[in-house]
């Protein structure tokens, strides 16, 4: 029998105890239904997939013929990556209309924030796939309220925000996906769920202005504070950013919140009228709050501030892992639970045991979301040796990809993905961990999103893209014959927010000194060298915070390599790494900086892709 996910209830009437004991079982039943009937549903998933996508140009291209079995699609359908569809892509986002990839037409392009030629990669979407992630997304408060139970009792506090957006050439709305799920019908639906009930007015949370986006909805959330049971934004980052935020203003908002007033830098009308239905004089409220607020330690604010809340729901796998510590001294310790695995291509998986420790998450990948297949990925002396995005796979790497079903335990895979608006054994780039199972369904760790060294927010640099940045920003030494010998980096988590930290090392050979503007100009060249998701974390967003070059003493970096060697790296084949996380290597280099230089402005973002601003 088809099995599809649980729609939350459609009607606003107020949930009875038992309707929500009764929708509770229906996903947990789902669940349990999908992940044991794992290789009959992933059949059953392609064959819907190709048969009804059976007359697209891509297909046919192929000579798919019709056939919607696993062995005939394998068999002719090649393992892709963006670069292979990408002259189709343009296609759509220039108006052609045609049954490219999909039956059904494209409705808009999400925004990956992997990118390709420095712009965002462009993900062609339908309706319904935006709608099957409301539903994965539904079944995360099903499984949580396994633990926590009466969560329909509270209100949830989170912070989120909708990201700049641009039209193509041909029309189609091009966004990230978190900005096109709150602004997708499917969010408005959503809210009749019992556990849908938020501090944030929607008028907040589609506010376009970022400093109006994030007073409006701490405002409510304060204000609201006893009715708090969870709190969390869809990063971890992005969470530290409004904890911060209330370190700046907690002045004005506890001003507001007194008066029952709203701050007149509040202009947008829309989302002052839903704030002041809330908002009403509470000076007995204001006074508790700025009692906390003003305290020397903000150790544990959270629990003060809400100190009815669960747990913090935020994703702290992969590059967000490095917030933990500060989550964890901000929320004196509550759970931290990662929910979802997703991309801009699909929507994934569930974390089944979300109040596991953060290192133990693992996503349990639900078999209706998509066809899924897995590249092999192996290991040289711990260093990954995968199959580089950037070079096709040949025949035999194509003839090693295995079913959902068919991976191993403690085997390390790349996620190739087929799904419904129309990715054809799309190589995401991902790479996964085989944990366990939930009943017949593989449960991964997320591993890393593959070449990717730098990553403060929901940008990703790569080693090449560094390369390519420090390469262009040296030739602001050129008159004063000087050179880089030597350089890495890391991405520093300890300001709010983060920023990337390049450590350079120098030989000069004029006699000139380079004055600290020189240097900041090179911090600048760098970031306007980086892709369009950095620079919009940059210019646009405020998410990363300007970059910085620290200048170290001579002989640093192969005091660098005695310290590798010495905990057993062969010095033969030790290369200087171009990011450092370990916290003695990092240590090491800041413990010789001579100098500091900032990028003196924010580097230029436009939204859209370059091509299509002239």
């Amino acid at each position: 029998m088809e099995r599809t996910i649980p729609e939350a209830s459609k009607s606003p009437m107020k949930a009875t105890e038992g309707s929500i004991v009764e929708e509770n079982k229906k996903a947990l039943q789902f669940i349990e239904e999908v992940t044991t009937n794992v290789d009959e549903v992933q059949k059953r998933v392609l064959a819907e997939i190709l048969s009804r996508n059976a007359n697209v140009e891509y297909l046919k291209r192929h000579d798919l013929n019709g056939h919607t079995d696993r062995e005939t699609f394998k068999k002719v359908m090649p393992v892709i990556t963006y670069k292979d569809i990408k002259p189709d892509i343009n296609r759509i986002a220039n108006g052609d209309k045609s049954s490219i990839f999909c039956s059904q037409p494209i409705s808009e392009f999400l925004t990956s924030s992997g990118t390709s030629g420095g712009e965002r990669k462009l993900m062609p979407t339908i309706p319904e796939e935006i709608g099957k992630r409301f539903q994965l997304s539904s079944l995360v408060i099903h499984v949580i309220s396994q633990f926590v139970p009466d969560l329909e009792k509270g209100k949830g506090m989170y912070f989120w925000s909708i990201k700049s957006e641009a039209k193509t050439p041909g029309g189609l709305p091009a966004r990230p996906v978190l900005t096109s799920m709150a602004k997708s019908p499917y969010f408005n639906k959503n809210r009749f769920s019992p556990y849908a009930n938020y501090t944030s007015p929607a008028e907040t949370t589609l506010c376009p202005d970022s400093y109006q986006n994030m007073y409006s909805q701490m405002l409510c959330g304060l204000y609201q504070r006893k009715e708090v049971l969870r709190v969390g934004s869809p990063f971890a980052s992005g969470f530290i950013r409004a904890i911060r935020f209330l370190e700046k203003h907690w002045s004005l908002l506890c001003n507001d919140i007194q008066m029952g007033t709203l701050n007149t830098k509040i202009t947008d009308q829309s989302v002052r009228a839903s704030v002041m239905k809330i908002l009403k004089p509470d000076p007995e409220l204001a006074d508790s709050i700025e009692a906390e607020c003003s305290r020397d330690s903000w150790q544990g604010i959270i629990t003060r501030l809400w100190p009815n809340t669960k747990y913090v729901d935020v994703v702290v796998t992969g590059s967000m892992s490095q917030y933990i510590p500060t989550l964890d001294y901000y929320s004196n310790g509550l759970p931290l639970v990662s929910t979802t695995y997703g991309s801009s291509e699909c929507f994934f998986g569930i974390n089944l045991n979300p109040f596991c420790k953060p290192s133990e998450v693992s996503y349990t990948l639900i078999p209706t979301m998509c066809y899924f297949e897995f590249a092999p990925i192996h290991r040289d002396n711990g260093v990954i040796n995968s199959i580089s995005q950037s070079k096709s796979l040949n025949e035999k790497e194509q003839n090693q990809l295995v079913d959902l079903v068919d991976v191993q335990i403690g085997q390390e895979y790349e996620l190739v993905v087929t799904t419904y608006s129309g990715l054809y054994r799309y190589r995401v780039g991902d790479v996964l961990r085989v944990a366990g199972y939930k009943n017949n369904a593989p449960q991964f760790y997320f591993v890393c999103r593959e070449n990717v060294i730098l990553s403060i927010d929901s940008d990703k640099t790569d080693e090449a893209e560094l390369q390519n940045a420090v390469k262009n920003a040296v030739h602001n030494l050129i008159p004063f014959d000087a050179t880089v010998t030597e350089y890495t980096s890391y991405a520093d988590t300890t300001t709010i927010p983060g920023h990337y930290v390049l450590f350079w090392e120098l030989n000069v050979n004029g006699s000139t000194q380079i004055p600290p503007s020189v240097f900041e100009d090179c911090c600048l060249t760098i970031e306007e060298s980086l892709n369009s998701v950095y620079r919009q974390g940059r210019a646009s967003d405020k998410s990363i915070g300007p970059l910085e070059i620290r200048i170290v003493e001579i002989g640093t970096f192969d005091k660098l390599m005695d310290y590798c060697v010495s905990l057993g790296s062969s010095l033969d084949q030790y290369k200087t790494p171009r990011c450092v996380k370990f916290a003695p290597l990092v240590e090491l280099l800041n413990s010789r900086v001579m100098s500091r230089h900032f990028s003196p402005t924010c580097p230029n973002w436009v939204p859209g892709n370059k091509q299509w601003n002239g």
